[in-house]
C-alpha cells in the first residue's frame, strides 16, 4: 500500500505531505468570493461559500511549469499565498476539489491522473487538463483579479 493510503495527513513526513503537491499551480490563482455570501470581508473562506476563480495568476506562478518561480521566498512578494499545514486543513475548501490535500482529507484518495500514481509524470495530469499550464492564464502584474475572466476549469474534479 502507499503511504497515501496506510497514513493520515497528520502522520505523514514532511517529504511525504510535501509529494503530495501534484503542481497543477490551481491553488496560485485569483479567486473572487461571492459579495452576496460574505458577510465580513476580513473573514475566512465558511462552508458553502461561493468561491469563483478567474484565469488571473499568481505574479510568481512559472505558467510553462505550474510551480512557483521563488517558492522559497514567495511570502516575502505574495503575504497572502497559501501555505497549506495541518493546522488549514479546517479550511482546506478553499483549495480546489482536485487538489490531493483536499482529496485526502475528505476521504476521497488521489485521482487517477496523480503524479504520485505515474511515477512522478505529470502527463497524464496535463491530459486530463488539470493543471494551469493547459489553459490561457495572465499574470496579476498585468490585471487586477476582479478584470480577470471567471472561469470553470480548476473545478474540474473526478470521483475515483
Amino acid at each position: 500500500m502507499a503511504f497515501w493510503q496506510e497514513k493520515t495527513l497528520t502522520e505523514m513526513t514532511v517529504a511525504e505531505w510535501e509529494s503530495l503537491c501534484d503542481g497543477c499551480g490551481k491553488c496560485c490563482l485569483h479567486k473572487l468570493l461571492d459579495e452576496n455570501d460574505a458577510l465580513d470581508a476580513d473573514a475566512p473562506m465558511a462552508l458553502g461559500e461561493d468561491l469563483h476563480y478567474t484565469n488571473v495568476a499568481c505574479q510568481l506562478l512559472d505558467t510553462k511549469s505550474g510551480g512557483c518561480s521563488n517558492y522559497v521566498n514567495r511570502h516575502e512578494f505574495v503575504p497572502d499565498c497559501v501555505q497549506l499545514s495541518l493546522a488549514a486543513l479546517p479550511n482546506i475548501h478553499f483549495m480546489p476539489p482536485s487538489c490531493a490535500y483536499r482529496r485526502l482529507y475528505e476521504g476521497r484518495g488521489l485521482p487517477s491522473w496523480h503524479p504520485l500514481l505515474h511515477a512522478g509524470s505529470r502527463q497524464p495530469m496535463e491530459a486530463a487538463g488539470m493543471a494551469v499550464t493547459c489553459h490561457p492564464t495572465v499574470h496579476d502584474t498585468e490585471c487586477k483579479a476582479e478584470d480577470g475572466l471567471i472561469v470553470l476549469w480548476p473545478l474540474a474534479d473526478e470521483s475515483s
